[in-house]
């Protein structure tokens, strides 16, 4: 059976969320041609923030509320709940049919062994059931949307280039025009992950040529548009001080710029390089 998936839902850079109104018109159209929905709920918390601070109709609404609206629409979710939950490990997966339920709970023992002693530890799953209450209070999620609002806003006043506006839950820096003289074969979005970790022991993540891997058909680098380093803010990890060591490292590197050079893949895996994949400078 063919079906819609609303993948990642809130852009992470910022942008536009999907909107109650979206998702209400998506549907009624998918109602017409009996086609189901289901929701990648990772960063739903992050869209319902939005949701209330932008759409209309919602300012007085919970995140809770407006969760249990978004969700309606939709046929079936599932989700990492290392991310918005407040867990190290696991995930769920949610369905209104009671048929498909009963063929994912049989594979569950395939792959993971019986509910009762497979998967996830007691432990954990008794974590995210409170957590999952925890995680969608609203003090908690503008607490966390606004500390990467923070460092956000301190990029901003440096000058220093980042993706406009932050997104809820990481901020991204634009490596090529942070490193305009260093070509994209030269792995910008890698170069500046590195020296920001040299300088401060902060690790950022690569988003661009290395993460876009290789065009199967040429062999060549894939070149994306978008060269960027992402800074991931874990959840109930970080306090506003070390919000200022990051930007204030940022700015360090950003200050070299234009000494420094771009790098050389030394090492490349058959598959997902950005993982493992091993760089020198040149």
């Amino acid at each position: 059976m063919p079906y819609v998936s609303l993948a990642g839902t809130v852009n992470m850079a910022g942008g536009q969320p999907v909107s109650m109104a979206n998702l209400r018109e998506l549907r009624a159209l998918c109602q017409q041609h009996g086609i189901p929905i289901y929701l990648d709920a990772t960063r739903m918390v992050e869209n319902a923030l939005f949701i209330q601070e932008r759409e209309e109709g919602y300012a007085a609404k919970t995140i809770a509320e407006i969760l249990l609206e978004f969700c309606s629409y939709t046929d079936g979710a599932w989700m990492s709940a290392k991310k918005g939950h407040l867990v190290n490990i696991g995930g769920w997966l949610a369905v209104n049919d009671a048929n498909l339920f009963d063929r994912l709970r049989n594979l569950v023992v395939v792959y993971e062994g019986l509910h009762t002693y497979g998967g996830m530890a007691g432990r954990d799953m008794q974590a995210l059931a409170i957590s999952i209450e925890e995680a969608v209070e609203d003090d908690h999620v503008r607490s966390r949307v606004g500390q990467v609002r923070y460092l956000g806003d301190l990029l901003t006043q440096w000058d220093i280039p980042i993706v406009q506006p932050v997104g809820g839950r990481a901020v991204f820096l634009d490596a090529r025009a942070f490193y305009p003289h260093i070509p994209q074969d030269q792995f910008p979005a890698q170069t500046l992950a590195a020296q920001l970790y040299l300088d401060s022991a902060v690790r950022g993540m690569e988003r661009g040529v290395v993460s876009a891997g290789r065009d199967p058909d040429s062999n060549d680098h894939r070149y994306p548009a978008l060269e960027l380093m992402r800074l991931a803010i874990p959840r109930r990890v970080y306090t506003q001080a070390h919000m200022d060591v990051v930007a204030e490292s940022l700015r360090a590197v950003f200050e070299q710029r234009t000494q420094t050079r771009g790098m050389r893949m030394v090492y490349e895996p058959d598959y997902l390089r950005f993982f493992q994949a091993r760089f020198e400078p040149l």
